[in-house]
């Protein structure tokens, strides 16, 4: 398991040591992420981090210390507060969320959208297949492709709280964008995802975002001009070489995000490598290798963890595991059971109760 890292603090390993299990399916599929070991080292008033030694990867550099940053991100701080109190917040501005969290949570799982998200306080650490990626104050993560992940947060005060900004990534104006900016004559192979510093422009871009919401008449008008100054200063940021390889019509990573809505399409069929990789032109190992480069996992990791994500929106509904078992593509409804365990750390019965009491995973997607 490689490491990312984003605020460079220590060398904790933290909640996620361990929570990869063994995957029951035959052959040589990679284990499922889980959080059911994490949820079992949460004590009652505190997160339980453990030393784990880390290899860095990509770790961001800090920058000089510059006030007028703390001062920014304490504007920032102070509006969010304002309007939202709770995690995965939606805004009245299109692809804004807001979360503002007090008190450390235990992991979850969700699937994210292309999206990139700003910590103003405090830190997060999320799981994306064997990646170990840890965030905090004045960094961000962002994602190319469509992501299954598993994240908490890690340091939250009810007077110091968790307080990020999330932003869905809107590939079309993204790629109006690239059209103006200065083509780039060779583009490195990345992940589909990563960490980085933010600069004091991207957070001044999504400043003016967010004081629409102190407007909400002006959101109407000038919201979608406030996004695509945000998406212009991501362009410029360390994130720009994994943004242009997903748009980039001949980029490795843009053919991984077709192949991927092609599954997202058929989420009751298990497509085969070959026939993915023949989809994305490419060879089978160097499919297996782009893919697993870009999301975290292997092709066939990705499609069970989807089927299990779209079983949970089918449960909560239905209650019937079997029924829905056989919806996602599994031929034995008790296989279903222990995926969905392994994955979401409880039983598909118990996990529609606690949606039916309310009581539901919180949603981390996004902030």
């Amino acid at each position: 398991m490689t490491t990312v890292r984003g605020d460079g603090e220590n060398d904790l390993g933290g909640i996620f040591s361990g929570v990869m299990a063994v995957c029951p399916y035959a052959g040589s599929c990679e284990c499922l992420p889980t959080i059911a070991d994490a949820r079992n080292r949460v004590e009652v008033d505190r997160l339980d981090l453990l030393p784990e030694p880390i290899s860095r990867v990509a770790k961001p550099k800090k920058g000089p210390h510059d006030p007028g940053m703390d001062e920014l991100l304490e504007k920032m701080r102070d509006r969010v507060i304002a309007h939202v109190d709770g995690i995965h917040t939606e805004t009245p501005i299109p692809n804004l969320s807001l979360g503002v969290v007090r008190q450390p949570l235990i992991p979850e799982t969700a699937f994210c959208q292309p999206m990139v998200c700003v910590v103003l306080q405090g830190v997060k650490q999320v799981l994306v297949g064997g990646h170990l990626i840890r965030y905090g104050t004045a960094h961000s993560f962002a994602s190319a492709v469509e992501l299954p992940a598993t994240g908490c947060v890690l340091e939250a005060e009810t007077d110091k709280p968790y307080v990020a900004v999330g932003l869905t990534l809107d590939h079309a104006m993204l790629a109006n964008l690239v059209t103006e900016l200065p083509p780039v004559s060779t583009l490195p192979q990345t992940m589909g995802f990563g960490v980085a510093t933010v600069s004091q422009p991207l957070l001044e871009a999504l400043d003016s975002l967010l004081a629409l919401l102190d407007r909400p008449d002006d959101i109407a008008a000038l919201s979608k001009g406030r996004e695509r100054e945000v998406l212009y200063q991501l362009l410029r940021s360390p994130h720009a070489p994994m943004l242009r390889q997903a748009l980039s019509v001949d980029g490795q990573l843009a053919r991984i995000r077709e192949v991927i809505q092609r599954i997202r399409q058929q989420v009751d069929t298990s497509l085969s490598v070959s026939a993915l990789a023949e989809l994305a032109g490419m060879s089978v190992p160097s499919f297996h290798r782009h893919f697993k480069a870009a999301t975290g996992m292997s092709p066939l990791q990705y499609q069970k963890t989807l089927h299990l994500h779209a079983a949970r929106k089918l449960i909560v509904a239905s209650g019937d595991a079997a029924r829905t078992a056989y919806a996602v593509g599994y031929e034995s409804p008790s296989q279903f059971s222990r995926e969905y365990a392994r994955l979401f750390g409880i039983s598909p019965a118990r996990d529609a109760a606690r949606f039916r009491q309310g009581a539901g995973p919180t949603a981390f997607g996004l902030v």
